[in-house]
């Protein structure tokens, strides 16, 4: 399914599925249609004109002709540009449960898309992958270290020095919202030190939250200038 999705506004919805169906020679075309049509939430909208629909419903038409002969792999490029957000987030949903089914390759600057879609992440540079992995898996690779932030009520002028007490941590600083980000290396856990350390000074532990890498923060460290990397 390509950005800028081919169709023929002037065909009623049904009829150009029939058609595209026809065209691949699929058997019990109609059958094939409307399973199609309810797969991608456009059962209702099967006798209108192509046209007539929204940017976001003709999305869903081109996803729609995409299935027809149950592909195992379903190739998506760039499936949410233009969309608005609510859209956005009724395709996002509609991919995943693809996804569950058959593999879903995704073609994307958009890296937050990625990062809420996609189950494995490849990040190309100038024609060639310079990693391959989980988000997860990526965040930990290139930090070497976890983060955390720990937030209490209150004033927290000496939280960070509490945080550092924990054998484990390596550095902890003030945020500007009043929370305390701390690091510490990864394979051994010192989040239940730290929140038994923040209780025993007196503080009232409101939250403990670990924070990685964005997947933007990522990319540009993998496709950085030779000078930054080094």
């Amino acid at each position: 399914l390509p950005e800028t999705v081919p169709l023929y506004n002037d065909m009623i919805v049904f009829d150009y599925l029939k058609f595209m169906g026809e065209l691949r020679r699929i058997p019990n075309v109609e059958d094939r249609v409307e399973e199609a049509l309810d797969m991608v939430g456009l059962y209702d909208r099967a006798d209108g004109y192509i046209g007539n629909l929204s940017k976001g419903m003709r999305q869903r038409v081109g996803l729609a002709q995409a299935l027809l002969h149950r592909p195992e792999v379903l190739i998506l490029d760039e499936p949410t540009i233009g969309l608005d957000p609510s859209q956005v987030v009724e395709a996002r949903e509609l991919i995943k449960e693809i996804g569950k089914e058959r593999t879903v390759l995704l073609s994307t600057h958009l890296l937050n898309e990625a990062q809420n879609l996609c189950d494995r992440v490849l990040i190309i540079n100038k024609g060639k992958i310079v990693a391959e992995d989980t988000t997860e898996n990526l965040q930990a690779r290139l930090l070497g270290a976890e983060r955390v932030i720990v937030r209490v009520r209150g004033e927290a002028d000496d939280l960070p020095q509490t945080v550092k007490k924990v054998k484990g941590v390596q550095s902890a600083a003030a945020r500007e919202d009043g929370s305390v980000e701390f690091e510490y290396a990864s394979g051994r856990d010192v989040r239940p030190e730290v929140a038994r350390q923040v209780v025993n000074a007196g503080y009232d532990l409101i939250e403990l939250r670990p924070i990685g890498m964005s997947l933007e923060e990522i990319f540009l460290e993998l496709t950085g200038s030779d000078a930054k990397r080094k």
